[in-house]
């Protein structure tokens, strides 16, 4: 999808783009339709032409198509229509007929309506054409006939009116506009915050808002899986949806260093964006700006909903492209901003021409794309310029690989880049290593060696190339040669040189470019989350998953393998959570349900990879086998367990969506990786014994292995295929052992921890080089200890994916499904044919068919009951057990689709009601406390003017002018009363006082006395207390005279006693 772009002013008007005008639904509406001969009839070009039918003879059926051409076709192919209003759905889950021709339908005429996104359906298959006015239905689960050709056809409509966005049911497809329209800026974002799906259109921002409202009010992790082929938007989307969280998260008070560039954690979010785009996004052959990465990030959120911080996860860096590309492609992003000069500084400091072809690393595919200025991009990240607005309202064109987009080039891309750095914290030490040993790796492209005559040396053929590495990365020129020309091994307990041939060398300078490139993307993804780490309080979480779309390439390599095998899981979980939870819930819940199988498991292709095009490939299609399996299951199995847990009577369908096969394939036991794994712990393994191990074990007992196709003319030959979700894809496994083991060369690392650039330390730091020791650093994924051996590549990437698919069944999913419309990148054009494709692959059919047939919304009874008791209240029970109050579920309320929608709507019209009630009665009692009011203030108002018009009567007449004189008068005699009234009132007190100032004297003079008899009866009581003492000592000292007598007595008692007893002994004697 186009990228975003700075624009000033005020923003566009987003409503063309989210919406079927009013006159566009008049015309659609008011097209002739006749339910019984409408029909949908299978075309190669087209994938399915309207038509209608003229005569029906056994089982098969005359058509007459546009133009007048009739065709004899069969009845079970014919489709049925979806009435015109589903023109241009929104829901394709609504379609009353749901079909593959009527979604292919769908999705076209949104896409060509400019509305990208479309939401997923669920509906049995019927066999008709929908009448007039669900032409462009908004959701095509409201079709009345739900089939591939209503569903194409619609999707179709919406897309040919610029109506990208179309809702399907339980989760959203959007299809790539290949054009820039003006749908995320800050006025369509506020057009969806806070809105329920049924009250705006559908869009990306809809599904964001729903998952943040979920998790506010459910107290539930989310995740938005956002899949889809290469170059079918995920990444734009991405970045929308998590400029969307930054904005409904912000703080409402933001702080403005003015003294740093350093921005607010709302910035920070959003600019890590253009960082990691420039280190790990390429153009392809299908995608001028591809993920070559996978990522998963989590946007924390605090207790009250505001933003707490972030942290991003990688996966699986494509290192081959550092060092070659493809035909028509290009390395990675900032090799070709840095060279644009849009930082004046940066090409002297880091040693660089003005050619891109002087570096072969680099220069290998398509070098430039027109319209795009690699200066620019530089800019952006390094701060020093500003970008020129640019209208929402400009398209970007896309045609044969050609990319021209008005006002945006490399430079401003760089530009971006720089000044993200800056936001991110970045110090300026920092940014200029990371140019460095940017602009080293493209200098080492340039490091040539030849034979030394017969022997097996390889020697320098010039070094200039090899000293500006040098210089760049702060290490000795002539120690660097002398350890890529002849490292240090070891033999036993010593070390020994050893040297090294052309082949050998070269290999070793491509594996290093690799690995220090790799070391650094990873250094900058962890001190992004250092960044984004904010300390504040966390609560939950919405995971946003961004990985490299599905691939099928001419040449499939390793990389292929792991980025296919993730979608593969992805989409497995998929249809798991679709297809097989779900009946499995009605079952749980008592629901009459008879089981489907859909068709959709993964398992047999995901084992396949995990027993375990090239290594690339392999591991690019084994993660979107990953997720296209996680996708299943919680789609099409985690629904319809849901089911059978409450009780719902239910048939457990089967959708035929599961991709263990394949799965198992590459990850189980004697899988693909597995046997990998053990091929690298051999010596003496090679590319054809790995072959051959994988064809004893796999060939004709394995469905999802195959044999590969002859090669075309040019193409390099495979060596086996694979069956995914989305094709078959033929891998040559050339190369995967060494790419497995990631050797280097560990004399250059060991040089490279000592070099004079810091950072080139600190990415290097946990490699044990020779030494043996790893220090804890910044670069992660080199090689490491694990069990007396090491971590290879597929290894730790198995880890990864599996820690990644456990946290994703730990959260509250949200599927959004990106659409690619053709393979030419031309806007307004669908492939019928790939479209139709992708939503097979993907379940979106069989996502509507079981959206319709089952319960895609479900609550809790307790909530149920709080939330809903409003609309009839009397009928409520008291009942305090939810499971006796619910008699007929175990624990939740299932409702239809649709059902959930209709009861919020009848709640907000009784809400409504009351509120307006509630007001009325409010204005009343004011307004009648008000009245009050007024009345008593007429009344004062009627007596002030009552004496007045007295008054006024009365002054003129003559006995009143004699009354006015008189009663002063009359004053005065009452005053002489009252003066003897008061002189009589002071006599009294005067005697009054005088009895009582008697009394006090007296009591002042019988208070002296005592006084002094207290003071007389203190002096008497310390006397005595002293003649007390002197007794006291003197009965002291007679005790102790005492004490001293008895003791006296006592030894002369004993000594008689003693004089006694010897003087009778000896008489005895």
């Amino acid at each position: 999808m186009p990228k975003v772009v700075k624009q000033e002013g005020e923003d566009p008007d987003p409503t063309p783009y989210l919406f079927v005008s009013l006159e566009q639904k008049r015309i659609d509406q008011t097209k002739p339709y006749d339910a019984k001969k409408a029909c949908w009839v299978p075309d190669e070009k087209e994938g399915y032409l309207l038509g209608e039918i003229k005569s029906t003879k056994g089982d098969i059926v005359t058509v007459s198509l546009p133009g007048g051409e009739e065709r004899n076709v069969k009845k079970d192919l014919v489709g049925q229509v979806n009435p015109p209003k589903f023109e241009k759905v929104e829901d394709m889950a609504d379609l009353t007929y749901l079909n593959e021709a009527s979604v292919l339908h769908n999705l076209k005429q949104r896409y060509y309506c400019k509305l990208i996104y479309d939401k997923n359906f669920k509906k049995d298959q019927l066999q008709q054409v929908n009448p007039p006015k669900y032409e462009k239905a908004e959701d095509m689960s409201n079709l009345t006939y739900l089939n591939d050709a209503s569903v194409l056809h619609n999707l179709k409509q919406r897309y040919y009116h610029k109506l990208i966005y179309t809702y399907s049911g339980l989760f959203c497809v959007a299809i790539n506009p290949y054009k820039r329209y003006p749908v995320y800026t800050n006025r369509c974002a506020q057009i969806y915050r806070g809105k329920r799906r049924n009250e705006v259109p559908p869009h990306i921002f809809a599904i964001s808002d729903g998952a943040y409202v979920n998790m506010l009010t459910n107290h539930e992790n989310q995740s938005m899986l956002i899949t889809g082929e290469s170059g079918a938007g995920k990444t734009e989307n991405t970045k929308k949806v998590i400029a969307y969280f930054a904005t409904v998260g912000a703080s409402t008070k933001k702080k403005e260093d003015e003294t740093t560039k350093k921005g607010n954690l709302e910035d920070q979010v959003v600019q890590t964006n253009p960082v990691l785009e420039a280190f790990g996004n390429a153009k392809t052959v299908r995608n001028d700006n591809s993920s070559r990465f996978g990522k998963f990030i989590r946007i924390h959120f605090g207790p009250a909903g505001k933003l707490a911080g972030a942290d991003i996860e990688t996966y699986l860096l494509e290192k081959a492209r550092v060092i070659s590309q493809q035909t028509l492609e290009r390395s990675y992003h900032i090799f070709y901003q840095m060279m644009s000069g849009a930082v004046e500084t940066l090409k002297p400091m880091c040693l660089l021409t003005d050619r891109v072809e002087d570096y072969h690393f680099v220069a290998q595919g398509k070098t430039t794309i027109p319209g795009v200025d690699d200066a620019e991009e530089l800019l952006f990240t390094d701060g020093k310029t500003s970008i020129p607005g640019v209208d929402d309202g400009e398209e970007m064109l896309v045609t044969d690989g050609k990319v021209t987009i008005p006002n945006v080039d490399d430079g401003e891309e760089m530009t971006l880049t720089d000044q993200a750095f800056d936001v991110l914290g970045f110090t300026q030490e920092e940014k200029d290593n990371i140019y460095k040993i940017t602009a080293a790796v493209m200098h080492m492209g340039g490091m040539k060696f030849k034979q030394r005559g017969r022997e097996e040396q390889a020697e320098a053929d010039g070094t200039v190339e090899g000293e500006r590495v040098a210089r760049l990365l702060g290490v000795d020129a002539q120690d660097l040669y002398k350890n890529l020309l002849k490292p240090r091994i070891k033999v036993g307990n010593e070390f020994v040189t050893q040297g090294r041939n052309k082949d050998q060398v070269t290999y070793s300078v491509g594996a290093m470019s690799k690995a220090m490139f790799d070391r650094l993307f990873k250094w900058l993804v962890k001190k992004c989350n250092e960044t984004l780490d904010t300390k504040q309080k966390r609560q939950h979480f919405i995971g946003v998953l961004d990985i490299a779309g599905f691939e099928i390439f001419d040449y499939n390599g390793f990389e292929q393998l792991c980025i296919n095998f993730t979608n593969e899981k992805l989409q497995q979980f998929f249809n798991h959570h679709m297809f097989v939870l779900e009946q499995e819930e009605y079952k749980k819940e008592g629901i009459n349900w008879a089981f489907i199988d859909f068709g959709m498991d993964l398992l047999a292709c995901i084992e396949l990879i995990e027993k375990y095009n090239g290594f690339e490939q392999l591991c690019i299609n084994f993660t979107n086998e990953k997720l296209q399996q996680f996708f299943n299951h919680h789609m099409f199995v985690l629904e319809q367990e849901e089911y059978k847990t409450e009780g719902i009577v239910w048939t457990f369908i089967d959708f035929g969506m599961d991709l263990l096969a394949c799965i198992h394939l590459l990850e189980k036991p004697m899988g693909i990786l597995s046997i990998l794994e053990e091929e690298s712990m051999f010596p003496k393994a090679t590319d054809k014994t790995f072959e051959e191990k994988l064809r004893n074990n796999h060939l004709g007992k394995s469905p999802n292995f195959q044999k590969p196709k002859p090669p075309k003319p040019g193409q390099v030959e495979a060596h086996f295929a694979i069956v995914h979700y989305a094709g078959t894809v033929a891998y040559n496994l050339s190369g995967w052992l060494e790419k497995n083991k990631d050797p280097l060369n560990d004399t250059v690392v060991d040089q490279f921890k000592k070099a004079s650039n810091k950072l080139l330390v600190e990415i290097f730091a946990d490699h044990p080089g020779q030494s043996g020791g790893a220090d804890t650093g910044g670069g992660k994924g080199g090689r490491g200890k694990k069990g007396g051996g090491f971590a290879t590549v597929s290894s730790s990437y198995k880890e990864q994916l599996n820690n990644l698919m456990t946290t994703l069944k730990s959260t509250q999913p949200h599927f959004v499904r990106c659409i690619i419309p053709n393979e030419l990148k031309q806007a307004g054009v669908i492939d019928s044919h790939l479209v139709m494709h992708q939503l097979t692959c993907n379940g979106v059919l069989e996502g509507i068919r079981i959206c319709r047939k089952g319960f895609p919304n479900r609550m809790v009874y307790p909530d149920f009951k709080l939330r809903y008791m409003i609309l009839a209240p009397k009928t409520m029970t008291e009942e305090k057990d939810p499971k006796t109050a619910a008699s007929k579920c175990l624990e939740e309320v299932f409702f239809r689709a649709g059902v959930l929608g209709q009861m919020e709507e009848l709640r907000d019209e009784r809400l409504g009601k009351i509120i307006s009630w509630m007001q009325a009665w409010i204005r009343g009692y004011l307004t009648r406390k008000e009245y009050k009011k007024l009345q008593d203030q007429r009344l004062a108002l009627q007596v002030v003017q009552r004496n007045l018009r007295k008054y006024l009567q009365l002054r003129t007449w003559p006995w009143w002018k004699l009354w006015q004189k008189v009663k002063p008068l009359l004053n005065v005699t009452r005053v002489e009363d009252e003066m003897k009234k008061l002189e009589e009132k002071a006599a009294k007190a005067q005697e009054a006082f005088e009895k009582e100032e008697k009394m006090r004297k007296e009591l002042e003079v019988v208070a002296s006395k005592l006084k002094e008899e207290k003071a007389a009866l203190l002096a008497q009581l310390e006397g005595e207390k002293g003649s007390l003492s002197e007794q006291a000592e003197r009965m002291a000292k007679l005790n102790a005279q005492r004490a001293d007598l008895e003791t006296q007595l006592n030894v002369s008692i004993t000594v008689s006693f003693q004089h006694a007893f010897l003087s009778e002994i000896s008489s005895k004697s």
